[in-house]
């Protein structure tokens, strides 16, 4: 039947006259069945001599029946289970009626029954087989008539549980999809080997050989609440495969129950990086901030505005959101307002190196807590501009910190970087000296000042994932600086929540270092993210390879060398032992500041190596300065 003929709407009285054929048709196989189709032609005439006085009564009441409970009305290509309900009640009356009026007619008129009662039980069942299955026979044509198998592409689904069988059912029923389902993979031992809905079940160990068979392109992961740790073994043994890793939404996210196939989404590269959820002294963490009165330095930039979230749910009595960026604050404004409407907070536009205007903030609001998250962070960048990265990075610390001390806040919680570990350029000495000077002003007053170090943040402002995805979406090439650079990563999520810990558990003092996992080389980054994206190096998209840029490591560290770590209640939290600040290093930072106005780069440089012995530079015009 052609599509055109599938699409246009079969006449009501049609559909009436085939369902009462079909009832007819189910009767004669019940008489059959009820003979052992061996009746010899004595039997036949007698049965019919008592059919015919009542087979009107048969198509009387099918009729009337059918059409009251109106089981013709629905559309038969989209036959759903209510219909199949209507079916079985329509037959299910007929039958009672049949069998109420025999029982009228044997007591009260000739001991005959309308139809024996085998028969009527069988007729029933036959008739219910036939209806509903003509109408999910002409479903089906239906839907494989009308569905794109031009391009066909094969997946598998990985989980054979309740999500994946809907997934199934999702993906068949969507005639726009060019997709067909060829098997599922589950971890279930006794799953696999056996079929779910006609499709087998496989092993992961199995998925070359589901390749070669049916040349599958995609895997769909659906398991709700899979572990990280396991939804990265699957998608790398996929990636390696040449196969696109997608995955089911969360059921939390489905759309009265049921989600459509446009909600499966492949499979983004944080969640190859990410980690198991972090476990945190939530009650601590409240007892510290709930209630408070709390300043975000930074906060429009990507782990201030990840932790205004985080602090936000943790009910503070006012959190005051602090960046000179007037467009990204707006945006973080507008999340936090639309996810917690009965947060009390304030938007200041300010620069952290304007003292006056700091001045009037911390005369204005009485801070508890202060999360200073204000930097420059650009590693090239910063080596062309050292007063720059000198006066936002450790004039702009300097005064967010002297008036934390006088105004005695309660804690100062310094948000670092991996980059202050034996740092190579500007930007991580400017880091590190900003380390040292709130770690002086520790003992100086009532403030306790807390550093915590960690490394790229997935997915941050200016960091190498955005810079891929950017570049994949033009074409390539994507450019990385060395084929051996390696990089620790986190998600903003962790860092901030990290940081939250940390801030809880110091005493004033300490650099929190953050365990990073395992560093990931950035080629193998760039191809997963390739992979991803349905694409292959060489033929949609070429890599290439620029050199290390001025001040830029190839490795990243998280401790220096002289520093050791001691450990906390957290695992993924340690603090580092560094060696004693004295007062000389702290009349050399004011002498660095005084040097912002020169403007003179060599000398500014010059001095930051003065203060951070272990500063020595890569590739990198201050390499000059490391001989004198």
């Amino acid at each position: 039947m052609s599509i055109v003929l599938y699409k246009s709407r079969t006449p009501r009285w049609i559909i009436i006259v085939a369902d009462l054929v079909i009832a007819a048709a189910a009767l004669f196989c019940a008489y059959i069945l009820r003979f052992d189709m061996t009746a010899d032609m004595e039997t036949v005439t007698r049965e019919w001599n008592q059919l015919s006085k009542s087979i009107w009564i048969f198509f009387l009441v099918k009729f009337v029946v059918f059409y009251f409970l109106k089981i013709h009305e629905g559309l038969l290509r989209y036959t759903s289970t209510e219909d199949v309900k209507r079916i079985f009640f329509a037959l299910f009356i007929s039958s009672s009626l049949f069998a109420t009026g025999g029982y009228i007619r044997y007591n009260f008129d000739d001991e005959l029954f309308l139809f024996p009662t085998s028969v009527l039980i069988m007729e029933f069942l036959t008739s219910f087989l036939f209806l509903v299955g003509s109408r999910f026979v002409i479903k089906l044509t239906y839907m494989e008539s009308i569905k794109n198998l031009e391009n066909k592409v094969s997946v598998v689904i990985y989980g054979a549980g309740v999500s994946g069988l809907i997934t199934k059912k999702t993906i068949e029923q969507d005639t726009k999809n060019n997709e067909v389902v060829v098997a599922f993979i589950d971890d279930n031992k006794k799953l696999v080997g056996n079929r779910i809905e006609g499709m087998k079940v496989y092993s992961l160990e199995e998925l070359p050989l589901l390749i070669s068979n049916y040349q599958v392109k995609h895997c769909i992961i659906a398991i709700q609440e899979i572990r990280p740790d396991r939804q990265r073994e699957i998608a790398n043994s996929c990636i390696d495969l040449g196969v696109t890793v997608k995955k089911v939404p969360n059921a939390r996210s489905w759309t009265n129950g049921s989600f459509s196939v446009k909600q499966i989404t492949q499979i983004n590269i944080e969640e190859l990086l990410g980690r198991e959820v972090i476990k945190l002294n939530f009650e601590k963490i409240q007892d510290d901030f709930g209630g408070k009165t709390i300043l975000v330095s930074g906060s429009a930039g990507s782990i201030g505005a990840g932790l205004c979230r985080e602090i936000a749910s943790f009910e503070p009595k006012l959190l005051v959101l602090l960046d000179q960026a007037e467009s990204p604050l707006y945006d973080i404004e507008c999340a936090l307002r639309e996810k917690n409407s009965a947060l009390n907070y304030e938007i200041v536009i300010g620069d952290i190196c304007n003292e006056a205007r700091m001045q009037k903030l911390f005369d204005t609001f009485k801070f508890d807590v202060i999360f200073h998250a204000a930097a420059y962070k650009h590693v090239p960048i910063m080596e062309l501009n050292p007063a720059e990265a000198v006066m936002n990075n450790i004039l702009g610390t300097k005064i967010l910190a002297d008036l934390a001390n006088k105004h005695e806040v309660n804690k100062f919680v310094f948000i670092s970087t991996d980059k202050a570990v034996n740092p190579t350029n500007v930007m991580g000495a400017s880091k590190r000296i900003a380390e040292i000077y709130t770690q002086f002003l520790n003992n100086s007053g009532k403030t306790k000042f807390i550093t915590t170090r960690f490394g790229n943040v997935l997915g941050s402002n200016g960091s190498v994932i955005p810079l891929f995805a950017k570049q994949i979406k033009n074409g390539g090439p994507i450019t990385i600086t060395d084929k051996r650079i390696t990089r620790f990563f986190m998600t903003i999520s962790e860092a901030c929540q990290l940081v939250l810990e940390a801030g809880t558990m110091g005493n004033g003092g300490e650099i929190f270092v953050f365990e990073m996992g395992e560093p990931v080389r950035i080629l193998d980054l760039a191809k997963k993210m390739i992979s991803l994206s349905n694409l292959e190096i060489g033929k949609d998209i070429d890599i290439s390879f620029i050199g290390l840029r001025p001040g830029e490591k190839l490795y990243e560290e998280v401790l220096a060398n002289d520093e050791n770590t001691l450990p906390t209640h957290h695992q993924k939290i340690l603090i580092s032992k560094t060696r004693e600040i004295n007062q000389t290093t702290f009349e050399l930072i004011n002498q660095l500041i005084l040097l912002i106005d020169s403007q003179k780069n060599n000398d500014i440089v010059a001095l930051m190596k003065k203060i951070v012995p272990e500063y020595i530079s890569k590739n990198s015009e201050y390499e000059k300065l490391d001989i004198c």
